[in-house]
């Protein structure tokens, strides 16, 4: 890991950009953190559109996190933002856009060829960083994973140890082959769902819910679409974070 930049933010914390071979990624500790005191870590997980254009919501979820006494610790999905694209997954956009553009439904071909290989891809850089910022003295366990492409978060949930509880965003498209996963996922889950989330498949959400294997799991429904979650939900997110990474 090579530090690229550093500022303190105007509550204290302190974000460092960082890159991680070709993957660039953002940590911030709380302004209270020390090597003598290493803090609980939450990887903020995010859709496909990158960093850039995440960073206003990815830093007020850090700024939260931190206020708490957590570290957040973030990367740059594979084919986003300044990371080169693969043929795969442009072909596997251009046929979802040209699916919604025509109004037909979007087919498990489709979900499959845009979510599987970003997710094969993405689980062990998310590996990679996490053994990396674990070596880091400020930062120790447990560790939460937040938020991102659900199929990303249950499929870290399945095969990471070192990840203790989950907050999952029921909006983004789910291979049927993540159901089977879900099944072995055993973590305390927090699960947002937006009841009107125009580009998520309400019923699929709820099937994926029912299938998690999880003794202590939570389904937190509210009104609206996807960009409508409501502040309160952050609130509650926090609580269950605090819950089980003290």
């Amino acid at each position: 890991m090579q530090f690229t930049s550093e500022q303190r933010l105007d509550d204290g914390v302190l974000e460092r950009e960082f890159t991680l071979g070709e993957i660039p990624g953002i940590l911030w500790t709380p302004g209270s953190a020390s090597a003598s005191t290493p803090t609980p870590l939450i990887l903020l997980g995010h859709p496909t559109l990158g960093l850039h254009r995440m960073y206003p919501r990815l830093v007020a979820r850090a700024r939260r996190a931190a206020a708490d006494g957590f570290a957040t610790a973030t990367i740059e999905l594979p084919g986003c933002g300044d990371r080169p694209p693969w043929p795969a997954d442009e072909q596997a956009r251009a046929d979802l856009r040209r699916a919604k553009e025509a109004g037909d439904p979007i087919g498990d071909e489709i979900i499959d060829a845009l979510i599987l290989p970003l997710v094969e891809k993405a689980v062990p850089e998310w590996q990679s960083a996490l053994d990396v910022l674990l070596s880091l003295p400020e930062i120790g366990g447990p560790v939460g994973y937040s938020g991102g492409v659900i199929s990303i978060g249950i499929r870290l949930a399945v095969v990471e140890p070192r990840i203790v509880a989950a907050g999952l965003f029921a909006g983004s498209y789910i291979p049927r082959t993540m159901f089977e996963e879900a099944r072995r996922v055993t973590i305390p889950l927090h699960v947002l769902l937006q009841w009107d989330d125009e580009g998520n498949d309400r019923q699929a959400a709820l099937d994926l819910f029912d299938a998690f294997g999880s003794q202590e799991k939570s389904l937190h429904a509210n009104m609206g679409g996807h960009t409508g979650v409501p502040q309160y939900a952050g609130e509650d997110a926090a609580g269950f974070f605090a819950r089980h990474l003290r």
